[in-house]
């Protein structure tokens, strides 16, 4: 989920449906209310937050420690009018990266994806066992072939495999696909999505590869 803080709703909004056109959740906060979401959210919700897109908004430079308190997710800047100046300063501040208007979501996941292997950690592709994801929108490779799944399956196998060796809540499923505030979905939706993938999973293996239990959730590789 990729979270974007501007004061102007046309921002916002905008890329809410840009993201959610690629089929990455977002959600959308004026300055505000992101300060009192980020200090009480509950840490699924935090969790869930793969970057953050902050707007061309006096106070984000001073958001950073209040980020950071909750998350190491990366932090990118839009700027209306970049100078010199203002990006050294937000640099200094501890943003990961400042982007002029206007920008492609595509661009934006891209230099998401190169913060995260500076990091070490490279999600542009992840494999466990007979499973490999990219999260660039291509196909998983599962058993060494390209296996076809609706945009939500695909997500949610990229998920599973992103957090491989440790179990993550139907709660951590929902807000990561569809956003923590999408009140028009069901959260047992994600159910229904899982068990569609785990027989298309085991079609291909043999094996169904998610293992489940009650209270603690899934996963892949545990």
């Amino acid at each position: 989920m990729i979270v974007v803080v501007d004061n102007r709703e046309l921002v916002t909004n905008g890329y809410k449906s840009l993201f959610g056109s690629e089929g990455v959740s977002s959600a959308g906060f004026q300055v505000d209310e992101f300060r009192g979401w980020v200090e009480t959210a509950a840490d699924t919700d935090v969790s869930a937050v793969e970057a953050f897109l902050l707007g061309d908004f006096p106070e984000r430079g001073a958001f950073t420690k209040l980020v950071r308190s909750r998350s190491n997710a990366p932090m990118i800047a839009l700027s209306d009018a970049r100078t010199l100046t203002s990006t050294l300063d937000l640099f200094a501040a501890g943003i990961d990266d400042v982007v002029a208007k206007p920008v492609h979501v595509k661009e934006i996941l891209a230099r998401v994806g190169a913060i995260r292997r500076r990091e070490g950690i490279d999600r542009a592709r992840s494999s466990v066992d007979e499973i490999c994801v990219f999260n660039d929108g291509r196909d998983a490779e599962v058993a060494g072939e390209p296996l076809v799944l609706p945009r939500r399956e695909r997500r949610i196998l990229e998920y599973l495999v992103a957090n491989r060796g440790r179990r993550v809540s139907k709660q951590q499923l929902f807000s990561a696909i569809y956003g923590i505030f999408d009140e028009n979905v069901e959260e047992n939706v994600i159910e229904s999505h899982i068990s569609k993938l785990r027989k298309k999973l085991k079609m291909r293996l043999g094996y169904d590869p998610v293992s489940s239990k009650r209270y603690l959730g899934y996963g892949i590789g545990v």
